[in-house]
């Protein structure tokens, strides 16, 4: 496991390390002056997060647990000696209560906080329960530590001596102690095996090294020994003994680990006499705490130990003891360790002030009661750790040669720290600027010149003489956009940094333009693949290019011809022949009129399609002149084609309903429906009243009709004397039409109405 990888997030108390960031004469210092020390409180305000509120006591603490349903932890400390209980789902101080004499150990016995079993370092053991001290009695000798058997309902006391005391609370009397050797100078530790209720009691030697006793409760027997090889744990030329502190037994009956008081714990198969695993905590120190981590992630394993001397915390693998899952350095002396189960929350008692607690999230995930510690693991990593000396500038001594200060060794103004010297800000820059008079010009010269160089590594300088003669324009506008691209990845990395902005970088400089892509080469070399921007395709596509060029002649002279054609102006003549008219308008098109010419004329980007200028021909639907059929114009309409055909019939002296052999055998009838009576003989018995395509068939009124007009299309006529209907005479103007702009007036002025 990798170190770095494991994230240790202080949730109570000062982050670790933090004592040991600054010098003792700073500290102190600091703590003297008035502004120094609201500084100080101010750092470790910002620095650190309070997961339980008045989670301290008035000097030091030194036992914590929890209870086994998980709703509540009780910590005993002093000064006055006392025991407060803390409710975990209210994260706050549930109460606190007081007693005689400071406590050594004490245990839970029921699930939740009401019943609890101290032992007190004046030999006095108290049973509390909800409303307060219970009973309390004593014991021979001052006692050490303590531990519960649940099946005979015994509390297991070690003391000094070689005698463990046993307190049957079902009975509420003592029963007979247990004997162990006669070379034990005292019980340091007693641990209860959770599997099989093994007792296992850690000793110190009177004359010799400290071993385990085993015993079986049922038989109040000793069941086995086991010595510990004091010759890898001490060296040769040192004569000291080597005692139990510390004992722990894993929840699956065979594994046990004993810490000793040279600072190493060793792992052991109950089945074997020698050990399989041990770590050094690596200050000689005596380890206090030993604990089985139970339940942890998948990623934390089954199996991590932790052990816990006053100096460091060490999390590590049963299997690989040498390698730390973690480690962690409180800022003061530990007393105590508990690790809540199944989780990654680790509480600590200590000689500070505040006690603390660590979370670590690849340990196990958070308690219930907290469980919002998994949603804000990145803000707890923006925690103040002190990094710079304020105040104080640290100098070396060849420095403090260059600024004319090294007869200053010695005295208090230099302080001694590693391998130069704290020199005091305000001497620092004063010094400095004797030295130098021009100093604060050259740092701005220096600055100036930095941000011009920073400018210049941005900004693209292309001459003109080195741009292709092919396509210049396109050239111009390729390197026009690359520069904007810099520019904009110029300010990312100023806002976020050159690492985030790295990876898009290196994207972009993958990236080829079309000036030094090998593939179009000769679109900036050929004159043939120049790009025409006077063509139709080059306007479509640049329309801002072509709205700054203007119009080709062209172009004009169609706009031209768009807006005559559409006032109806021609002069083109009716009863000229198709070819005559169209010679005779492309003659006349461009002596074209514009009567309604705008004031500014209207620059469009496309060309106007060419409309034709000849209006599609009228034909009568009756024949003139002559019925022969070769006399009809070849224009002429089938209307007229039928009845010529009908009529030439009946000059023939053919009827109407004759019928005509065919040459197969057949007989080919033909007649002419008649509307109406067939009296008389006239011009309707000519005219087939059904015949949609002759004029006067059926829905035609005849009172409407009058002489030499001729209607045809949806009520259009032709011919007659060009009066009105009603008899009034019609004006040349009117009978063709309006062909000039109307001027002085304006029917929607607001004037005219004025007026009226």
């Amino acid at each position: 496991m990798d170190n770095d990888l494991v994230k240790v997030y202080t949730v109570n108390g000062a982050a670790s390390g933090s004592a040991s960031s600054l010098p003792d004469w700073l500290r102190k210092k600091r703590a003297v002056k008035k502004k120094g020390a609201k500084r100080a409180v101010r750092e470790e305000i910002e620095g650190t997060i309070d997961l339980i509120q008045h989670f301290e006591f008035p000097e030091a603490s030194n036992r914590i647990k929890t209870t086994r349903d998980g709703h509540h932890a009780v910590a005993t400390g002093t000064y006055k000696p006392q025991m407060r209980v803390y409710d975990l789902d209210q994260m706050s101080l549930k109460f606190e209560r007081h007693s005689d004499s400071e406590n050594v150990d004490f245990i839970i016995l029921s699930d939740d906080w009401t019943k609890t079993l101290h032992l007190q370092n004046d030999r006095v053991i108290e049973v509390h329960n909800q409303s307060g001290l219970y009973y309390k009695t004593r014991i021979p000798r001052f006692g050490r530590s303590l531990a519960y058997h649940y099946p005979s309902c015994d509390v297991i006391l070690g003391a000094a001596g070689n005698e463990v005391y046993r307190l049957n609370l079902d009975q509420g009397r003592f029963m007979n102690p247990l004997v162990l050797g006669e070379d034990v100078e005292g019980v340091n530790v007693v641990d209860i095996n959770p599997a099989h209720q093994l007792l296992a009691f850690g000793t110190e030697g009177v004359s010799s090294d400290g071993f385990v006793e085993f015993w079986d409760h049922r038989s109040r027997s000793q069941v086995g020994i086991l010595r510990l090889p004091s010759s890898q744990l001490t060296q040769p030329e040192v004569e000291a003994s080597v005692s139990v502190t510390a004992l722990s037994s894993r929840s699956d009956g065979l594994s046990i680990a004993v810490g000793t008081s040279t600072g190493h714990t060793l792992l052991y198969d109950l089945r074997s006499a020698r050990h399989f695993g041990l770590k050094d905590q690596g200050y000689g120190l005596p380890v206090k705490n030993l604990s089985w981590i139970e339940g942890g992630t998948k990623m934390a394993g089954d199996g991590m130990v932790i052990s816990a001397d006053s100096k460091v915390i060490k999390i590590w693998d049963r299997n690989f003891p040498t390698v730390n899952f973690a480690s962690i350095t409180p800022a003061t002396d530990i007393n105590h360790v508990h690790h809540i189960p199944a989780s990654g929350l680790i509480m600590t008692a200590n000689e500070g002030i505040r006690m603390t607690s660590y979370y670590i999230p690849q340990l196990g995930p958070a308690p219930k009661w907290c469980s919002f510690l998994d949603n804000i693991t990145e803000e707890l990593e923006d925690q103040t750790i002190r990094s710079v000396y304020e105040d104080f500038k640290f100098v070396e001594r060849n420095e403090l040669t260059r600024l004319g200060l090294d007869h200053l060794i010695g005295t208090p103004a230099l302080k001694p720290y590693m391998h130069g010297y704290f020199l005091s800000l305000k001497l620092y820059d004063t010094a400095r600027l004797i030295s130098n008079p021009f100093a604060y010009a050259e740092h701005r010269e220096r600055m100036v010149q930095q941000k011009v160089e920073k400018l210049a590594e941005s900004r693209i300088r292309t001459k003109k003489e080195n741009l292709p003669k092919v396509n210049r324009t396109l050239a111009e506008k390729i390197l026009k956009t690359q520069e904007k691209e810099e520019k904009r990845q110029a300010k990312l990395k100023d806002k976020y940094g050159d690492n985030q902005v790295e990876s898009s970088d290196r994207k972009e400089k993958e990236k080829t333009n079309l000036l030094n892509d090998p593939r179009f080469k000769e679109l900036f070399e050929n004159p043939e693949f120049e790009v025409d921007q006077t063509s139709k395709e080059y306007s479509i596509r640049n329309p801002s290019a072509a709205m700054k060029r203007g119009k080709t002649a062209v172009e004009k002279e169609a706009d031209e011809s768009d807006r005559t054609s559409s006032d109806g102006i021609s002069h083109s003549e009716e009863s000229e022949s198709s070819s005559e008219s169209s010679e005779e308008g492309e003659e006349d098109e461009g002596h074209l009129i514009n009567i309604a010419q705008p004031s500014t004329e209207i620059k469009s980007t496309l060309p106007r399609p060419r409309m034709n200028l000849n209006p599609p021909r009228l034909v009568p639907a009756r024949p003139g002149g002559s019925t022969s059929a070769s006399n009809l114009p070849k224009d002429a309409s089938f209307g007229q084609r039928r009845l010529s055909s009908k009529l030439q019939a009946k000059n023939s002296g053919e009827a109407e309903g004759a019928s005509v052999r065919l040459p197969d055998g057949g007989v080919q009838i033909s007649w002419v429906p008649q509307y109406g009576s067939n009296k008389g003989k006239g011009r309707q018995n000519d005219i087939d009243p059904d015949d949609m395509l002759v004029p006067g068939g059926r829905g035609t009124k005849a009172k409407n009709k009058r002489p030499g007009v001729e209607e045809f299309g949806a009520g259009m006529e032709r011919g007659g004397s060009g009066d009105d209907p009603k008899g009034r005479k019609i004006s040349e103007g009117e009978r063709s039409g309006r062909t000039q702009r109307r001027t002085g007036v304006r029917s929607g002025s607001k004037n005219a109405f004025r007026r009226i």
